[in-house]
Order: structure tokens, then C-alpha cells, then sequence
């Protein structure tokens, strides 16, 4: 039988937060793909309908909050199976620095763009 090993501790706050952005990435990712794929369809998506869109106070927040979600739930992902692969000591702490800069700056431009899209930039 395989030995199972993961670095995230059964219990933990990552262990916790890895769950709980999976479970709400799903139900917005499937809210995301009705509404752009079902309700508007494809040919029916503008600029100036997205901006509308996130003009709506609950669409812009979820947008957002699906934006942040994301970006941890990735990264978080990628750090622990690096880990789970071996990455140890000073490599493992650079991999986390590069990554936590990187969905940071991603983040950041992502709150941006969604606050010009609304008009508050």
C-alpha cells in the first residue's frame, strides 16, 4: 500500500482555508459560467456589459472575493504539492516568497481593474 503524505496538517488553517476557497470557487465558478455562458452568450459579452455588470454591488464583491479565493487557493495548491515533492529548507522558502509576491501583485491588479471597471477609479 502507498504511503499518503501531505504537508498541510489535517485540521490546520491552510488545510481549512484549501477547503473552503474549493468549495466557494466551485459555486461561483459555476454561477460565473450560467451567467456568461447562458444568460449572455459569448457573442453577447461586451466591455461596456461587464461594466455594467460591475456596477452591481453583489456581482462586483463576488468577482472580487472569487479573485482573492483564486489566487490563494493557487498558490497555497502549488506551494504544498511542492512540498509534498520535497522542497525543503532555504529553496522552499524562496518558492513561498515568489509565490506570495506573485498572488499578491496578481491581487492587486485584479482589485484595480475591477474598481475601474465599477467607476471608482
Amino acid at each position: 500500500m502507498a504511503e499518503r503524505y501531505s504537508s498541510f496538517t489535517t485540521g490546520g488553517t491552510a488545510w481549512f482555508l484549501q477547503r473552503v476557497t474549493a468549495a466557494f470557487l466551485i459555486v461561483v465558478l459555476a454561477f460565473h459560467f450560467f451567467l456568461l455562458h447562458f444568460v449572455n452568450h459569448a457573442s453577447e459579452i461586451t466591455f461596456a456589459g461587464t461594466q455594467a455588470r460591475m456596477e452591481n454591488i453583489g456581482y462586483f464583491l463576488t468577482m472580487v472575493l472569487f479573485l482573492i479565493a483564486g489566487a490563494f487557493h493557487g498558490v497555497n495548491g502549488v506551494y504544498n504539492a511542492l512540498v509534498n515533492q520535497g522542497l525543503s529548507g532555504t529553496p522552499k522558502k524562496v518558492v513561498l516568497a515568489v509565490l506570495v509576491i506573485a498572488a499578491g501583485l496578481l491581487i492587486v491588479q485584479g482589485v484595480w481593474v475591477a474598481l475601474v471597471m465599477r467607476g471608482m477609479i
